[in-house]
């Protein structure tokens, strides 16, 4: 969870955490300017490494000049990635037993970063897109919390579950401080096709965590709706998942959210996706 700045909202004490503990899932979840940026510094480094070894073994590469650092670079290059020309060959022992040494080293290189981009490009994601904010407004009679969620994708989510929780800090009896998970049910939480939108429902009644509560309630006991929605994606026939929170500031009293339904000339239905985070207040009648 994250403050509005994208800073975590909870920081860890006493708990060292460092990419080289879970390399692996730290490289699945780097941003891909972050990944290519990394595996162009690891290939441009290692290179100038190994470059930096035919040069200490002095006249050793055929036809390249003794002693040059950018022939021995560009050999390392056509090493590693097996291109060979012919014009630069390893000429010595010593020369030979660094071509080894790299090609190996390349050959694990190239399967490694083939390997993590397919398990990137192949992880299954969702493009499900929630309202900027929560509204409470009255329907049917009976405050209700309310949220919109869509697919931005052109396919269709399967078997789609909501699920939305209130997390509220109080003290218990013995003053211990806790933040305290409680689970808000919907009027709908399920649907067997998730294509377009889907406008969330938590009728505010005796049986709600949130009954009796206020805007200056939910501020004290800092209040996030936290909402998971999962299902089955039909393209690629696997589970997808997304997730949104909603802090008191962002849950707006006596509004409602502008309908984005319309029917064009033709007859058929559209959504206005223009509309989907405008809510429009409720105490003036507009």
């Amino acid at each position: 969870m994250v403050d509005p700045n994208g800073r975590p909202r909870v920081v860890r004490v006493g708990q060292p955490h460092t990419p080289w503990g879970d390399l692996y899932h730290w490289l699945l979840t780097l941003t891909w300017p972050g990944l290519v940026a990394l595996v162009t510094v690891l290939y441009l480094a290692i290179n100038a490494l190994f470059a930096w070894g035919y040069v200490l073994g002095g006249d050793c590469i055929e036809n390249a000049e003794p002693g040059s650092f950018a022939d021995a670079f560009f050999f390392s290059i056509q090493t590693m990635s097996t291109i060979g020309y012919g014009a630069m060959h390893p000429k010595t022992i010593y020369a030979n037993t660094l071509v080894v040494m790299e090609i190996f080293i390349g050959i694990l290189g190239v399967a490694m970063v083939t390997g993590l981009m397919f398990a990137r490009f192949s992880r299954p994601t969702s493009r499900v897109m929630f309202s900027r904010v929560a509204v409470i407004s009255t329907y049917n009679g009976v405050p209700t919390l309310m949220f919109r969620t869509a697919n931005q994708r052109r396919n269709q989510i399967l078997e789609a579950n909501l699920r939305v929780v209130a997390v509220q800090s109080e003290l218990n009896a013995e003053g211990h401080f806790m933040r305290r998970i409680r689970d808000l049910k919907l009027i709908r939480d399920e649907t067997p096709i998730f294509g377009l939108s889907w406008l969330a429902m938590h009728t505010i009644d005796e049986t709600s965590p949130l009954w009796g509560t206020t805007p200056k309630s939910l501020a004290e006991k800092e209040t996030e709706i936290v909402v998971t929605l999962t299902g089955i994606d039909d393209t690629f026939s696997q589970t997808v998942h997304a997730r949104h929170s909603y802090i008191a500031s962002e849950i707006l009293w006596d509004r409602a959210f502008v309908d984005i339904f319309f029917r064009c000339s033709d007859g058929r239905y559209a959504i206005d996706y223009n509309d989907f985070h405008k809510v429009e207040s409720l105490s003036d009648g507009g």
